[in-house]
């Protein structure tokens, strides 16, 4: 079963990958956006139909107020008047829909949550891969860093688990996941960081590198936890089945919507766009 999975996995990653990169380092900054833009509304979808289940005009509501939070984060970074916009109407529109589409009194609060969180938490998050492709130097190799820290930190996290794993990292929340996997995605994530040193991002110090390879590999299991936390509470195995072998799209970026504002913040303070 794990066998057929992992072949599901990469061949899934065959067809996704080169198409991406091409579009990332060959088309325009706002070809990509636009693909990030899908990505952000595909993902958003998902956590909101576990989140308001049953509740179609108010997962409609959450999906266009995170593409909005998205559009203007992407036409607006440096304007503290729009993003002041984006984090002050959002969560209210979204805290009040629950107001006019009341629906079940026990599921209000987390629907009130979930609508003022996820537009920020998924639009917003991804928005931040378009900016580092569009205003940074070498935005196309930020970008392969920023999924290099997420994906390669699932690999390494996949392998050390699968045959090393024994001792259960966080069992109430994600049964498979191991502290031995842990390990191994943090070594991915700093494999990551020297491979953009010497391969695709040149600019980037391995003193500052594995650092932050090392924050980030961190944070991106807190966010693939984040995700199964959500997931379990409400009863389901897989937020889609989008991508074969991968799940939907929520689980792809899961540890993606934590990885790529750090790896934005961190460019933002130590590099000139």
């Amino acid at each position: 079963m794990a066998a057929s999975n992992l072949t599901l996995r990469l061949l899934s990653a065959a067809v996704v990958v080169p198409p991406l990169l091409l579009l990332m380092f060959r088309g325009p900054a706002w070809g990509f956006f636009l693909l990030v833009l899908v990505a952000a509304g595909l993902a958003v979808r998902e956590l909101l139909r576990l989140t308001h289940r049953g509740d179609g005009v108010g997962q409609a509501v959450g999906i266009g107020l995170t593409l909005a939070a998205a559009a203007v984060t992407y036409a607006f970074p440096r304007d503290p008047r729009a993003l002041w916009a984006v984090v002050l109407l959002v969560p209210i529109v979204g805290m009040l829909t629950p107001l006019v589409r009341l629906g079940e009194m026990g599921t209000a609060a987390l629907r009130m949550t979930a609508g003022a969180a996820a537009p920020l938490y998924v639009g917003v998050s991804l928005a931040t891969l378009a900016l580092l492709r569009r205003d940074f130097a070498d935005g196309p190799g930020w970008v392969v860093l920023a999924l290099t820290f997420a994906w390669l930190a699932d690999t390494g996290g996949y392998f050390f688990g699968r045959f090393l794993g024994k001792t259960k990292l966080y069992p109430a929340v994600s049964p498979k996941k191991t502290r031995a996997g842990f390990v191994g995605a943090l070594l991915g994530a700093v494999l990551g960081a020297v491979a953009a040193r010497f391969w695709f991002l040149p600019g980037l110090e391995l003193a500052r590198g594995v650092p932050l390879a090392l924050v980030a590999g961190a944070a991106g299991q807190a966010g693939d936890l984040a995700e199964s936390l959500l997931k379990r509470s409400t009863g389901v195995k897989d937020s889609g089945s989008l991508v074969p072998g991968h799940g939907g799209m929520l689980d792809r970026v899961d540890a993606l919507l934590v990885v790529a504002p750090l790896v934005y913040l961190f460019a933002l303070f130590t590099h000139s766009g």
